[in-house]
């Protein structure tokens, strides 16, 4: 048995091949990010699973894609877990990054490729290597234009008062924002980035009020100079994008993308699907 995994920072999805690349099943899991979660937690997440539970010692190959895995200590802190939980597999693990790559560009094919979701993230690919300029410091310092950096704004300005008072009185009445449970949901509950980003659907549901619009367009455009503007070949290449932020803002990326001469490529809500086409020719 084969499982596929794309992992992000809320949660995974995990397909099952058998050995003629045929769907055995389907499952998730919440995210497996390595940076943000102990082993306790990584551990429980992957047992809490009865599909893989179920077929754990069934499990030659595991291909593991996830946020959180960009340093060779992680990659083999999350190796070591899987090991543990799939006795018999040979398991692979790689950034988020690769697996974005997959879904949306061909072998020999060089372009851009982002990542837009819970966090944010931006490679080149030459058609065979992946190069990145930026290394990402997490949550807390970086990930533009993410649900998390979203979530992270319209709490602020929620608190700091700079939110039309018919748009906060909006949010007030569909969310909890009492001080001390934003608090303790930041800094004494894990996935803090995870939490943050729940409130970005807010922003995504009323996009078309002025506030969000500006929010929106800034954060997207704030995205584009500090990652995507980093490569020579920026104006020259597709720019490709998964993730939930980019596929339901897809209409306003495309609006920033054509205003900076970029080449708009493909946008994939989850890579799952390119990520088994990909192994299947690989087989």
């Amino acid at each position: 048995m084969i499982l596929i995994v794309d992992s992000g920072a809320t949660k995974s999805d995990w397909i099952a091949l058998d050995d003629k690349g045929d769907q055995l099943f389907v499952t998730q899991t919440l995210g497996l990010s390595p940076e943000v979660l102990t082993r306790e937690v990584i551990e429980d997440r992957l047992a809490n699973n009865f599909e893989l539970s179920k077929n754990k010692e069934k499990v030659t190959k595991l291909f593991f894609y996830g946020a959180g895995c960009g340093t060779e200590r992680m990659r083999l802190f999350l190796k070591d877990i899987f090991k543990s939980f799939f006795p018999n597999a040979e398991a692979q693990v790689k950034e988020d990054t690769y697996a974005a790559i997959h879904a949306t560009t061909k072998l020999g094919d060089p372009g851009i490729v982002c990542i837009l979701g819970t966090g944010s993230n931006c490679s080149y690919y030459d058609g065979e290597k992946v190069h990145q300029k930026v290394t990402s410091l997490g949550y807390i310092l970086m990930d533009d234009g993410s649900g998390n950096f979203f979530g992270r704004k319209l709490l602020r300005d929620y608190y700091f008062h700079k939110i039309p008072k018919d748009l906060a009185d909006k949010f007030a009445s569909e969310y909890d924002l009492e001080a001390d449970l934003i608090k303790e949901n930041l800094y004494k509950q894990p996935n803090p980035n995870t939490y943050l980003a729940t409130f970005a659907k807010f922003i995504i549901e009323n996009k078309e009020h002025p506030y969000c619009k500006g929010v929106i367009n800034k954060g997207l455009q704030q995205f584009i100079n500090n990652n995507v503007m980093q490569f020579d070949l920026a104006t020259k290449v597709p720019v490709n994008f998964v993730g939930s932020i980019s596929y339901f803002l897809r209409e306003e990326l495309a609006k920033v993308i054509e205003r900076n001469d970029l080449i708009l490529g493909v946008i994939r809500r989850r890579p799952i699907e390119g990520l088994v086409d990909f192994h299947k020719s690989n087989l």
